[in-house]
This record gives C-alpha cells, structure tokens and sequence, in this order.
C-alpha cells in the first residue's frame, strides 16, 4: 500500500463517530505506518431535525454532501449505516467494503419497562419510521403513534420528558453507544421485521479507485456483503427507499441462504409477507424473486397508493 494518509468522512452524531472510528480502528490495525483521520460533514437530513423524514423525502437525505466531499478529494472514502444509503447509488460511487453486520434487530425502549406485548392504545409510541409505524399497526390499529426526531439521546431525552411511552430504534445503534440498559426488549425479527441492511457498516468510495478499494479489503466482511447485496436487490426490485413501509432480514447458514421480507401498508391492515430460500450462490435471485412474489401479490399496488 503506497498511501501514508487516508481521510475518512463521516456525519457528525455520535453514532456515526462511533461508526467511522470502527472503520479507523480496523484500518490503524492493519496499517501500522499509516496517518488515518476522521473529518465531520454536516448533511442535509442532519440540519433539518423538526419535519418528519416521510415529509422530506430520502434521496441522499444522509449521504449527498458525503458524496461530494469524496469527489472532490476532500476525503478517501466515507462511513455510512448501510440502510441510509440509496439502494442505486449515484454514477462514480461504490461500495469499497462492508464492515461484519452487528444486531439487525429493533429495539423498544420504554418508560417502566413495558414490553411490546404490554402496550395500549393509551400508551404513545413514538418512531419516525414508516416500517416501524406499519408494523406497530399491523400488531394494533388503534396504537397512538407520534413522530421523532433526533439522535439516540436526543430522542433518550426526549422520552423521559415525556414526549412519548415507548419508542422503537435499531438495537445496532443503541448498543453501539453502550446504551444497552435502556433497551427494554429486543424484538425478534419474525415478529417485528428489521430494515433492509439495518446493522451495517458500509464504506463507500470514489469508482475505480483501485488503491482505496484494496485497503479495504481487510476489513471487508464477505458473508454480511452476501447479505447485503441481497436484501439491496430486494429493495432495488421493490424501488423502495427508505421512506417506505418495507422490510427484511437475511439468514445464512453453511451453503444455506434464507431472506425474509415484506410490504405493507401505512396503515398496517394490508401486510404481505414471505420467505425464500436456497442456495447461497442464488442469494440475490432469491431476493428479487421474494420481492417479485410480494409484488405480484398485492404489493405493487400499496406501494403505488404510497407513492401517490
């Protein structure tokens, strides 16, 4: 390796310091002799905290000023949660590596410690995602949702001022800020299913840079990559972004590669869920052909109704 400084951009929430120092720890390990810096890039989706993500629509929502960063030669490479990052990325940018997927799984955090099972419609509960929003309305429809907004702290606090009962956020984040003993449950995904990619650390890089992309392969995760790119073409066959009431989770077992997904609507009364599986080497035409299958079963015309 010929580089004697790499420049790592990175939002500025703690959670995504955590996440591109995990980048710069992996790369100070294998690099000894190497100068490897963080530089913060304030985006778009972190300047506007009081308007629901829904309402502002997703496209780069967390990555455009990242982007531009990278191509102007501000920084190496750039530290993204995987599920932020658009399902087709713009001409001139890839994937450099995949970190190894920690807990895809969401969490409810909850004043008293109510569990999900526990929860009324005199309860409120609080998210600002519309897959959790579907879900929580398929379990009840009557649920008292609200919005929220804001770091994991910011939305801690949040909380115990009263804002809401209970909130759901990625298990991931909360545990990667060693806020373990706020999590009131963890919500198995056959129950509560996960976003696409949800607990993934992806770094993206400038097309074509050889150097960068061989850098990185030794941090790189091959079977979270199998999985990511499976439940990407998933998404990518749906032409969902993240704005959208879907989900999946991926299992990988030996030779084995199971996907788990669904769509629903808003409102949480049209729900349509399935699961292939198959060999791993099939792992992306299982995804598209899950995601075909939820399509053709009623799926196109939720998410059309959605996007109308």
């Amino acid at each position: 390796m010929s580089k004697k400084n790499i420049r790592i951009g990175t939002r500025g929430s703690q959670l995504a310091l955590f996440q591109a120092n995990e980048v710069k720890k992996h790369l100070e390990n294998a690099f000894h002799d190497t100068l490897i810096e963080t530089k913060v890039i304030k985006t778009k989706g972190d300047k506007i905290v009081d308007v629901a993500l829904s309402k502002i629509g997703d496209k780069g929502l967390f990555t455009k000023e990242l982007e531009v960063a990278l191509t102007n030669g501000e920084v190496d490479m750039v530290v993204h949660s995987l599920k932020d990052l658009q399902t087709e990325l713009e001409p001139g940018f890839e994937i450099g590596a995949v970190l190894d997927r920690a807990d895809c799984r969401d969490a409810l955090i909850s004043r008293n410690h109510i569990k999900l099972n526990e929860l009324t419609p005199e309860h409120t509960i609080a998210t600002s995602s519309l897959r959790r929003k579907a879900g929580l309305l398929n379990i009840n429809r009557r649920f008292n949702i609200v919005d929220i907004r804001g770091n994991v702290n910011t939305r801690l606090r949040k909380m115990e001022e009263g804002h809401c009962d209970a909130m759901i956020m990625a298990a991931a984040g909360i545990k990667r800020l060693g806020l373990d003993n706020y999590i009131t449950e963890i919500l198995e995904p056959s129950i509560f299913m996960p976003a696409v990619s949800q607990g993934i650390i992806a770094i993206e890089i400038n097309a074509g840079d050889a150097e960068t992309k061989e850098i990185l392969n030794a941090l790189h995760h091959e079977d979270t990559w199998i999985a990511a790119c499976a439940e990407r073409s998933f998404m990518r066959t749906l032409m969902g972004g993240c704005q959208v009431p879907v989900g999946c989770y991926t299992e990988l077992q030996n030779e084995q590669f199971t996907i788990h997904g669904f769509v629903a609507s808003l409102e949480g009364h049209q729900y349509i869920q399935d699961t292939f599986s198959g060999e791993r080497t099939k792992a992306n035409d299982l995804a598209i052909a899950l995601a075909e299958s939820l399509l053709a079963r009623g799926g196109a015309e939720i998410l059309d109704e959605i996007r109308t």
